[in-house]
């Protein structure tokens, strides 16, 4: 056995470097920490301890794009603190065209979008683990009604 404690970064391969970087700067915020001549970028989020967390390669304008529904990555998790957060993650999602939908998992409350070469990615909030009740042991998919959990769990009701 391993004994991990979590994923440090991922990396993706994207067809062009700076549109990539530029996307992943204005809806995430990430910080590029290095470049590799016009081949790779390094990128931190704002508060990590990470040297980075994503690291992005170029393939070129003519790489094809990945195609759903075969072997490989499906998409990627980022977190957020508040469920105010993830509220307002779907504001930025939607205004920058990428917004795919949402999904209330019982232990956690998620959106998805996706990257200018579509890669999926999710952004979920954690429901505090005292909570988490019978979805301890379940994995599920339900719609997510982002205003009645803004009410259950938002920081008004802390």
């Amino acid at each position: 056995m391993i004994p991990i404690t979590g994923l440090n970064h991922a990396v993706l391969f994207v067809r062009e470097l700076q549109p990539s970087v530029s996307f992943y700067q204005s809806v995430f915020g990430f910080q590029e920490v290095a470049r590799m001549q016009n081949q790779m970028a390094l990128l931190r989020a704002v508060g990590s301890a990470n040297h980075h967390d994503l690291g992005l390669i170029a393939l070129g304008a003519q790489a094809p794009l990945p195609v759903r529904g075969t072997v490989g990555l499906y998409h990627l998790a980022w977190e957020v603190t508040r469920i105010e957060d993830l509220a307002a993650a779907m504001e930025v999602l939607q205004r920058a065209g990428c917004y795919l939908g949402a999904s209330d998992h019982g232990a956690s409350k998620s959106i998805y979008g996706h990257d200018l070469d579509g890669h999926e990615f999710e952004i979920l909030w954690r429901v505090p683990r005292e909570q988490w009740g019978e979805f301890e042991h379940q994995a599920v998919t339900r719609s997510l009604n982002l205003p009645r959990e803004l009410e259950r769990f938002g920081t008004s009701k802390s």
